[in-house]
Formats: C-alpha cells, structure tokens, sequence
C-alpha cells in the first residue's frame, strides 16, 4: 500500500534540519519501499505492506499508528530530533483534494492549505477558531483535514501565527495547495 508521511516543521530553522537523501536512507532501512521525497519540508510517499510489519515496527500490522511510531523512532534514532509524523494513505490524499469545501471559490493556489491533524478536531477547538478567524478568512474541516482559505496569505492568518499550535494545542502539519495536489502523484 502507498502511504504518504507528513513531517512536522522539518527544514524551516536550525534545529530541525534533515538531508532528504539522508531521511529517504533511513525510511528504506526502516523497510519501506519506493521511497520518494518531495521538496524539502518533509513530504515523503512510501510502499509498505499492510500484512507485514516493517523491520522496526512493533505490530503485526503496518497500521497508521505503527507507520508513525517506526518513522518516529528511525527520526530520534538517526538525527536525535523528535519530529511529529502525519501518515496518510496516500488514495486519501485524492480524496481530499476531491472533498475541498472551498473548491472554486479560491484565485490562486496560494491562497489554499491543507492542514493534516494527528486526531479528529473537536468541535469546541473549531469553534474557537472559527470565533477567532479575521475577517476573510476561512476554515473547514472534513475528517482529520482543517481546509484553510487564507485570500490575504498565511503569515498574518492565524495560521501563521501559530494558534492551532500555541491556543488550541493541536498537533497538525500544513501543506499548501499546489503541495498537496503533489503528494496525490508521488
């Protein structure tokens, strides 16, 4: 099965800096397959049997869970950094785009993101930022997926300053558009 792994704020400062050459190494020690890196900011597709586990994983099934632990561990194992991995499949990934809320109503790619959460939003988180969004901006969110349409551009979104992270307390990673229309073709 083809998986995507999302990296959490690898290669935006100094302390979370990882070669992909030298990442995609350690995936394929890890056992995975057809590993592919995409840019430089942790986006990586990968083929692992869903009936067999991967050499360092602890269960007996290459689920989402095990995928991350093994990815996380090779991470802290290797570069000695903790990193939150995101794993999708990656046919979740077409869907996704397929399921965007805002689909037609955006000018440019820029203005689209795709943040991926680790677990479910609550709804009293989405309230929140739903009650804290500027004027423009907008967000949705379908499954473990927070659809953001920022016309105005991500740094002075709330996105870009952090609140999913530091108010809400969320783990998640984003993904611009014309990105995530990528990680479908990896």
């Amino acid at each position: 099965m083809r998986y995507i792994a999302l990296l959490r704020g690898i290669n935006v400062g100094g302390n979370t800096m990882i070669k992909m050459a030298e990442l995609k190494a350690v995936l394929e020690e890890c056992g995975f397959e057809n590993v592919v890196t995409y840019i430089n900011s942790g986006n990586i597709a990968f083929d692992s049997d869903p009936v067999q586990k991967p050499a360092r994983s602890k269960g007996s099934l290459a689920t989402e869970s095990t995928l991350v632990s093994t990815i996380e561990q090779a991470i802290e194992s290797h570069f000695n950094k903790q990193i939150p991995v995101m794993i999708r499949e990656q046919s979740a990934i077409t869907d996704i785009l397929a399921k965007n809320p805002f689909a037609g109503q955006f000018e440019s790619h820029k203005e689209m993101h795709v943040l991926f959460l680790k677990e479910d939003m609550p709804a009293e988180k989405l309230d929140q930022l739903l009650a804290a969004a500027p004027d423009g901006e907008r967000y949705a969110v379908i499954g473990r997926e927070l659809y953001c349409h920022l016309p105005k551009g991500v740094i002075d979104s709330l996105l870009g300053k952090s609140f999913l992270e530091k108010k809400l307390k969320l783990s998640v990673t984003g993904r611009n558009w014309r990105t995530t229309e990528k990680l479908a073709t990896l």
